[in-house]
């Protein structure tokens, strides 16, 4: 790692990129990270209006995008697994449509996230060849995209608007 003002900005960007020490989690750090993102949302994201969660998210996105290319280039490896702010993103995602979730329903985010996120169906997969920190967060925000949608379904099924 560089030294000097190159060093902190690097720094930044490891915290930010990995979510504090979540990424540093051994088994699983993108699911604690999504984990840590749905127990949240009901404090910090879902009692927001729509327009702040839409501004909350990009405030994720687009430094998790610098973040995520920058860390790639300090851990010299692609989508490092302690890179965990594209799930906290992807997660925060799937609940941005809804106004309130009762626990089964996030539950339900959560697990519909988890599965989209890890067997990547396309686009899912193709998203995630992207170039850099771009194909990291953008597999995550294409994942929330179909696990959305698959809540959106569910609370329909079950009378829940």
């Amino acid at each position: 790692m560089a030294s000097g003002p190159r060093r902190h900005v690097d720094i930044l960007a490891l915290g930010f990129a990995r979510l504090g020490g979540i990424g540093a989690i051994p088994r699983a750090p993108g699911t604690w990270a999504s984990l840590a993102a749905i127990c949240l949302a009901p404090f910090i994201f879902l009692p927001l209006p729509l327009f702040p969660r839409f501004l909350f998210l990009a405030a994720i996105y687009i430094p998790g995008v610098l973040a995520c290319a920058r860390a790639e280039e300090i851990l010299g490896e692609k989508d490092p697994p302690q890179v965990v702010i594209d799930e906290f993103f992807g997660q925060l995602l799937v609940c941005l449509p809804f106004a309130g979730l009762e626990t089964e329903y996030l539950a339900a985010a959560f697990i519909l996230f988890r599965v989209f996120d890890i067997a990547k169906p396309w686009p899912v997969s193709a998203a995630e060849k992207a170039p850099g920190g771009t194909g990291i967060m953008l597999d995550d925000l294409v994942a929330a995209l179909y696990a959305m949608i698959c809540l959106a379904a569910l609370r329909w099924a079950t009378g829940r608007p």
